[in-house]
């Protein structure tokens, strides 16, 4: 079965796509949307460092991510704000990879793989490592899933549970840097942000509980993944491109449906006009 490339990509991004959904929620309920892509724009760059050190990509790509997180925890409140200081690191982090990528000498890099993905172009190797980091992030999410919702609900109310919102901060940036590089073999240093924040930002209005969206983003993650195979397949057009753009078009579908039940709700219980008397 793992011998077929569209069998090994399916399951690729299945497995980032499960692992997407709760981070993707807490991302949507922190308004982490630029801290998301300032991590994933780190990635290059712990690429071409593990290309220069000869050393594995998904270790390099991971330490990166943290490494850029910790640094934008160590900047805030230093005079900047917060989505200034995510812009600059973001693009620098881009820029600085793509420059030390041409010092690589001796190694065929195709940037656009490593910018868009190559999900067809998963192995068997691959396939274990992404779902081992899956593994790693659901079973984290599931292990401090109470702590890290009190602590994004009021930050204050989880102090006085004991809780250390700092530290769970630190659990959601650690999943996330483990999202990244899981998910960079999928869609890409350029995409990642997106398959974390769509299917969440789709769901997010039909859902009454926070497990509840974080189911509805992974069905929604897993068809979008699905469907953007085949519709690459049928189209012959990037996959990483075509699944982001699947979600992107569900996210337009359910939010004009989201829209048109609420305004069908407001008019049953809107007061009758005066003309309807006349």
């Amino acid at each position: 079965m793992f011998d077929d490339f569209l069998i090994r990509a399916a399951l690729a991004g299945l497995g980032v796509a499960l692992a997407a959904a709760p981070l993707g929620c807490f991302v949507v309920w922190r308004r982490m949307a630029f801290f998301g892509d300032a991590t994933a724009h780190a990635a290059i760059l712990g690429v071409a460092l593990s290309l220069l050190l000869s050393t594995s990509i998904f270790a390099g790509v991971l330490v990166a991510c943290l490494l850029m997180a910790a640094l934008v925890s160590l900047l805030n409140g230093k005079g900047y704000a917060m989505d200034t200081l995510l812009g600059v690191m973001a693009h620098s982090a881009l820029a600085f990879g793509l420059v030390a990528v041409s010092f690589v000498s001796g190694v065929r890099i195709d940037l656009t793989a490593y910018l868009f993905g190559d999900i067809l172009g998963v192995g068997k190797s691959d396939l274990a490592v992404i779902w081992t980091g899956v593994a790693l992030v659901l079973g984290l999410m599931g292990w401090r899933w109470s702590r890290l919702l009190i602590a994004t609900l009021d930050a204050d109310l989880a102090r006085a549970d004991g809780i250390d919102p700092e530290r769970e901060r630190w659990v959601l940036t650690l999943s996330l840097a483990l999202v990244v590089a899981v998910a960079l073999k999928v869609v890409g240093v350029l995409l990642i942000a997106a398959l974390l924040i769509i299917p969440a930002a789709t769901a997010r209005p039909f859902s009454r509980t926070p497990e509840t969206m974080v189911m509805l983003a992974g069905l929604l993650g897993a068809t979008s993944t699905v469907g953007g195979l085949q519709v690459s397949f049928w189209l012959d057009t990037p996959t990483g491109p075509t699944i982001v753009s699947l979600a992107s078009t569900l996210f337009a579908v359910f939010g004009l449906a989201a829209w048109s039940r609420q305004a069908t709700r407001r008019a049953r219980h809107s007061p009758p006009s005066a003309e309807r008397y006349r």
